[in-house]
């Protein structure tokens, strides 16, 4: 267990990440923190399925886990109860990953500018779901992922990073997905370390940093 990720030194900033599956993006930045390329501390992981593989990584890694139904609830109920268990932890930066439900405005009000998504194409190409398979009936030669801020639209917000991704001729829809996620799990550390650690600010559609190169 990594003495970055537990340590409760408040110059350390806390993430909160919400999954929904295997959580791959969570361990990707686990493994960041771990390997010291990103400067934080997960406070927890969150889903809204108890069935989410990566929780039990997470439980297996020493960080704190939340499980918060949403079946049964108004999307509004739902970002209460996703508040009363996340708040208390007063992260720096809320990180989607692989979260499969929108989250309701009262939620993204909780935390402007706070809150990260990832998702894999070139936005704002192939929104929503199955983006892979969108980029491969379109029959785009270069498709990718984009980090953004999360607005109250879908995969909409601010893009803070993006990684290019060239689709080949043999692909189909594992192969691409497969290829992206490499590129995710790089893309998604660096852009959480330089919103964390470098001065920012959002010009038009664009998160802008002063000095991106150190």
């Amino acid at each position: 267990m990594s003495s970055v990720e537990t340590t409760e030194s408040p110059a350390v900033p806390g993430l909160c990440v919400l999954i929904s599956g295997r959580g791959s993006n969570f361990l990707a930045l686990s493994d960041a923190i771990l390997d010291g390329r990103l400067r934080a501390r997960i406070a927890c992981v969150v889903s809204n399925r108890e069935d989410a593989q990566g929780l039990i990584h997470a439980r297996e890694r020493g960080i704190a886990t939340a499980v918060v139904p949403h079946k049964g609830l108004t999307r509004s109920e739902h970002a209460l109860r996703l508040l009363d268990v996340i708040t208390p932890h007063a992260p720096a930066l809320v990180c989607l990953a692989g979260y499969m439900r929108l989250l309701a405005p009262e939620f993204i009000r909780a935390f402007p500018n706070r809150i990260l998504n990832i998702h894999p194409s070139l936005l704002p190409a192939f929104t929503g779901l199955d983006a892979q398979k969108q980029a491969l009936e379109y029959g785009v030669r270069v498709t990718g992922c984009t980090v953004h801020l999360v607005d109250e639209e879908l995969d909409h917000g601010p893009v803070v990073a993006q990684a290019a991704v060239t689709v080949q001729d043999a692909d189909d829809e594992a192969s691409l997905a497969a290829r992206i996620l490499a590129q995710e799990h790089k893309l998604y550390a660096e852009a959480v370390e330089k919103l964390l650690h470098h001065p920012w600010e959002i010009r038009g559609r664009r998160v802008i940093f002063s000095n991106p190169s150190h």
